[in-house]
């Protein structure tokens, strides 16, 4: 069985469509599955909109996406998982190409990552990325996919992390066998560009540099709030 994981943290706006093309994606290549919202403490509508949309709802309040993705897994039954960001939108192919990885005795991969919109800097930054993405055979956070075992393997997501917790587990899941970051692109919102322009945006990547990553597992530092910013 398939399970997709979805982390949640006051997600009204988005996860209506990302469970509803999780349904679509499933129900393409024919497998059963199930999907699992891990609510991190919303305060909005997401468990409502969640339960609606099918889903399976697990309650944390951790605010640490490794813990809440973690949590997912222990909650979840099938054989493969699929952690999906809430506002992320997978498709048919992107599964079946997945899928198909894993049965050719891959443990795990990630996908090219699409913004829903954007600006001449972010198109520039996003063509980099993939570059080294690919390169370097991470997965992007919005989709990671990968076998039980080969999870369990890995150790999961390393939860001293507060942010690249996906690179991290990438490295860690390699070990055990081969990483497929497959060619069909997921598509993931682009609300990061409603509130940090590209000053903020250079800064961040600079600090983070010149940090050698020390701020990502530091949960008030700025790196960190980046992705923990509660402007949804």
């Amino acid at each position: 069985m398939l399970s997709f994981i979805v982390p949640a943290f006051n997600e009204e706006r988005y996860v209506g469509a990302a469970l509803a093309a999780i349904h679509a994606a499933a129900k393409e290549v024919g497998e059963p599955y199930e999907i699992v919202v891990v609510d991190d403490a919303s305060t909005d509508g997401t468990v409502a909109l969640a339960k609606e949309g099918g889903a399976r709802v697990v309650a944390v309040e951790r605010h640490q996406i490794s813990a809440v993705r973690n949590a997912g897994a222990r909650a979840s039954s099938g054989d493969i998982l699929f952690f999906v960001d809430a506002d992320t939108l997978v498709n048919g192919p992107l599964i079946a190409e997945a899928l198909a990885a894993l049965r050719a005795g891959a443990v795990g991969g990630g996908a090219p990552v699409r913004f829903d919109r954007n600006t001449w800097w972010t198109r520039i930054i996003m063509v980099l990325l993939l570059l080294v993405f690919r390169y370097a055979r991470w997965a992007a956070g919005c989709f990671v996919y990968c076998t039980r075992e080969g999870f369990e393997l890995a150790g999961g997501f390393d939860e001293r992390y507060f942010a690249a917790e996906e690179i991290v587990f990438s490295q860690a899941i390699k070990r055990h066998g081969r990483f497929v970051v497959v060619r069909s692109y997921v598509t993931s919102s682009a609300r990061k560009l409603d509130h940090f322009s590209l000053p903020q945006t250079l800064l961040l990547l600079g600090r983070l540099a010149l940090s050698g990553g020390r701020d990502l597992t530091r949960r008030g530092e700025s790196v960190a709030s980046f992705w923990y910013s509660d402007k949804r």
